[in-house]
């Protein structure tokens, strides 16, 4: 079918952009982010909660990165007020370290929305960290899929391997939805929707018949 001008379309998705940095392929360039143009690129993921759009983000920008990672960086007071291309990985150790949010918005003047957003992913670590082996429920592994975490992560959490989380979540039957994004606000029929995947959700957007080709 199609839809008219007036017809306003349902915000049921998050998009995150996350520009690339690589900064340490120049000499001489100072790591401090500020007004002037040092990015090399950018990439945007779309999820249906912040949290899973920021996860699949860091896992695009950067391909040796798996997701909100406190290992990655030590925790660094100086790290958190200075704006930096590691200072996500900082706030991550701060997080895991036991930083209020109330002294993390002090240090980074980070909105306080943003930053309990980041200890859910730091929390829900943590708790998976703290089962025993093979003691991951459904429940949690629904959790951790609609907050962004892959099955590479969960399965470093709980002391598992990624191919034994994916068996486990293909037999509890926890899959991802196709969603789709009315890309032309409307205006005219849309034909050419960006798709998306999402642990949140409860039905497919779009249903794939057989007879199709892979390229």
């Amino acid at each position: 079918g199609s839809t008219t001008a007036c017809f306003e379309p349902s915000l049921d998705y998050c998009v995150v952009k996350i520009p690339r940095w690589d900064l340490a392929k120049f000499a001489r360039v100072c790591s401090k982010i500020g007004s002037s143009m040092k990015s090399v690129g950018e990439v945007m993921s779309i999820g249906r909660s912040f949290e899973e759009a920021f996860q699949k983000a860091l896992r695009m920008v950067d391909e040796n990165v798996k997701g909100f990672d406190p290992s990655l960086q030590p925790v660094c007071e100086d790290g958190l007020k200075e704006p930096t291309d590691k200072r996500t990985f900082v706030l991550a150790a701060a997080l895991a370290a036991g930083y209020s949010i109330d002294k993390l918005y002090e240090l980074t003047k980070i909105d306080r929305w943003f930053l309990h957003k980041l200890k859910n992913l730091i929390e829900l670590q943590q708790t998976l960290e703290s089962l025993g082996q093979g003691m991951l429920s459904r429940e949690l592994l629904v959790q951790a899929k609609q907050l962004g975490f892959c099955d590479t992560q969960i399965a470093s959490f709980v002391k598992s391997t990624e191919i034994a989380v994916r068996k486990f979540r293909e037999e509890a039957k926890v899959l991802p939805f196709v969603k789709q994004i009315d890309t032309v606000a409307a205006e005219w029929p849309a034909v050419t929707n960006y798709l998306y995947l999402t642990y949140n959700a409860s039905a497919h957007d779009v249903v794939f018949g057989g007879g199709s080709t892979m390229v």
